[in-house]
């Protein structure tokens, strides 16, 4: 069951570095301001965009396949019927790396079928949730 409560989405909110797919370079979108607020809050964000060099200072990555570094969370903005192609990245890269051990779907993103088969692999999943709001509200 993804993560509704309290006490597992303040879990998740000890991640070190989040890979945020979707992470746009157009500032006002939320894809790009609540990454930014997350970096503003000392995580290390990763972004995941083919169709950018950089993102927010760092170096973006076409695929999550392509990010060398390891990754504790990864934080989706991309529409819902996209969600099951990026979770199934997310279980093979957990599987073969032992990392990205949580997916964090965006307000308005949601996908059950894809977040229950995340989470038979060991992968926590949080739906229709902001992490900016949730880290405001439970670490502000």
């Amino acid at each position: 069951m993804p993560i509704t409560d309290d006490e597992g989405l303040d879990r998740l909110l000890d991640a070190d570095t989040i890979a945020v797919i979707g992470c746009s370079t157009t500032a006002g979108k939320p894809a790009h301001d609540v990454p930014a607020y997350l970096q503003r809050h000392g995580y290390r964000i990763v972004p995941v965009n083919p169709f950018a060099d950089r993102v927010l200072g760092e170096p973006a990555f076409d695929a999550l396949a392509d990010v060398e570094s390891e990754i504790d969370l990864v934080n989706v903005f991309r529409p819902s019927e996209e969600v099951p192609e990026i979770l199934d990245a997310v279980r093979e890269r957990h599987a073969a790396r032992g990392d990205a051990g949580a997916a964090w779907l965006q307000l308005g993103i949601s996908h059950d079928e894809a977040a229950a088969a995340a989470e038979a692999d060991g992968i926590d999943v949080v739906q229709d949730r902001c992490m900016k709001v949730e880290h405001g509200r439970l670490r502000g």
